[in-house]
């Protein structure tokens, strides 16, 4: 049935890290999957440093006897961290190659994150080991470099990428026959336009869970108090310290909607590009007295309670994020039986809907009461960042760039609160929580029947769709993994193509629609 998937026989995961995050989530959940009922004989998940022990001995005993070889090579890392000139790392980054595919023809290579370019240099290996051996390829694109990360470009030139269409080859792995994964519709999309780039949705894979253990739910809560101070309801978004989950907002709502509640995040800072946003939130969150607590696993993986515990143990789950691939913890609340209060997101909500999950408590902005700050120095604020984002990006393409809503808002209307900078967005949060709910209350009708009924106690719970585990379950994701091996094409795409298709993503992401000033300006 799979003539060519039964000449693989190696499979080969490659990332950069094995951090608590979305990517290792759905290594840890697809891998089983892909080498059950597969002619797969070995699995080495190569990476840039060694994971948490425990999590790396379960997924081993996840994987049915096929025995599982971790590989750590520096060179993976960011390229941010390295101290190698960019020829060297190219050595090392080509040498480890050859040692994890001693067999390249019988080898698949599945790269995460590769058009993310924290490490360009690597995936431009991948792409011309590939391109060498005529070894079967995937590039797993959770996220992009051009999507609100402009400032990445001079760092792709320390490397050695002089051109944006120097950078499309790598990402898009011009000379190859490459599949490139995309987790969302609107990805594929444009990838499927360009008919020589192998493009295909493989949706992330979530299935329903059994119901946390009652003993666990409760451990998870006791934890939660200890570390709290008291055994408030708790608010959780299980996420990493990032800009783009727009952190400041979940306070917000957290605030006017549950007052005496506790938000809570999981994971810690990912990057050092995220830290001066991760000091500044924090240090508000300290003179404020907000009930709040960043990062609340960081430096206890194998010690503290699960996330699907903690999740279970929460009152509500929250996703604010101003931008996402897929949105798993919106899938992962409702397989845990949990509200969520999340964003309607445009290229995640409609893919959710189409695996059938009906979401009551979505909501497309949060409006302010323009008196609740300064609306002349936020402006001035924006037209400062916006400039100086807009010289970071290559002259080429700076005239596709949008202008952030903000500064094409006139009037005494009221402004949505994502697209405030992060001072902005703080002196709102400065303000008593209950004088600016009553300020901002008319401008939000939806959260104000929310408000309403979770003070009665009703929360809404979304349904596990039954259709969902036949798109998204565990299997129907492998059988979509295989079958987009198996068709792929035997044509290499071009240069040109790859250029193409990236100028395509770059002009939707310029535009006005996706700007915000948190991910463009730490502050």
């Amino acid at each position: 049935m799979f003539p060519l998937s039964r000449k693989i026989s190696h499979l080969c995961v490659v990332h950069h890290h094995l951090r608590p995050g979305g990517v290792r989530r759905i290594i840890e959940l697809a891998l089983p999957y892909l080498v059950e009922k597969r002619p797969i004989r070995s699995v080495t998940l190569a990476v840039g440093g060694a994971g948490d022990a425990g999590w790396i001995d379960a997924l081993r005993a996840s994987l049915g006897g096929v025995p599982l070889q971790v590989v750590c090579e520096p060179a993976f890392r960011y390229f941010s961290g390295q101290k190698s000139t960019p020829g060297a790392l190219r050595r090392k980054i080509s040498a480890a190659l050859v040692k994890l595919a001693p067999k390249p023809e019988e080898t698949l290579f599945w790269v995460h994150n590769p058009g993310l370019a924290r490490n360009l240099l690597l995936a431009d290996e991948l792409r011309r080991f590939a391109a060498r051996h005529k070894t079967t390829l995937v590039f797993h694109h959770h996220d992009f470099w051009f999507e609100n990360r402009w400032t990445r470009w001079e760092e792709l030139r320390r490397g050695g990428f002089r051109s944006v269409d120097s950078v499309a080859e790598a990402v898009f792995a011009a000379g190859t026959s490459a599949i490139h994964a995309t987790i969302n519709r609107s990805d594929a999309a444009i990838l499927q336009r360009h008919k020589t780039v192998a493009g295909v949705w493989m949706p992330n894979l979530a299935g329903r869970r059994q119901p946390c253990a009652e003993t666990k739910c409760v451990e998870a809560a006791h934890w939660l108090a200890d570390r709290l101070g008291d055994d408030g309801p708790v608010w959780i978004f299980p996420t990493r310290f990032l800009r783009r989950k727009n952190l400041a907002e979940a306070v917000l709502l957290t605030r006017w909607l549950r007052p005496e509640g506790w938000l809570v995040t999981t994971a810690g800072v990912s990057s050092a590009e995220e830290r001066v946003y991760a000091r500044e939130l924090e240090s508000a969150a300290k003179r404020g007295g907000w009930r709040v607590r960043f990062r609340i696993l960081e430096r206890e993986e194998g010690r503290a309670p699960s996330i699907p515990a903690l999740m279970a143990a929460a009152e509500v789950v929250v996703m604010t994020s101003a931008q996402e691939g897929f949105g798993l913890p919106c899938v992962e609340a409702v397989a845990a039986g949990r509200p969520l209060l999340a964003r309607r997101l445009p290229n995640v909500v409609p893919d959710l809907e189409t695996f059938g999950f009906r979401l009551p408590w979505l909501y497309d902005e949060i409006w302010i009461d323009p008196a609740l700050l300064d609306l002349g120095r936020e402006r001035r604020r924006q037209w400062a960042a916006w400039r100086e984002w807009k010289a970071e990006i290559p002259s080429s393409l700076r005239a596709l760039a949008g202008r952030p809503a903000v500064l094409e808002i006139s009037g005494s209307g009221p402004l949505p609160f994502s697209r405030l900078t992060l001072t902005g967005q703080l002196e709102v949060l400065a303000q008593p929580a209950a004088e600016a709910w009553e300020l901002c209350a008319p401008w939000n009708p939806g959260l104000s029947r929310w408000r309403n009924q979770i003070a009665s106690g009703r929360f809404r719970v979304a349904a596990w769709p039954r259709r969902a585990d036949g798109l998204i379950g565990g299997r129907a994701y492998a059988r979509r993994f295989w079958e987009a091996i198996e068709k792929r094409s035997s044509v290499d795409v071009s240069a040109a193509d790859c250029h193409a298709v990236q100028r395509d993503f770059i002009g939707e992401r310029l535009g006005t629609g996706t700007l915000y000033p948190i991910l463009f300006s730490a502050k």
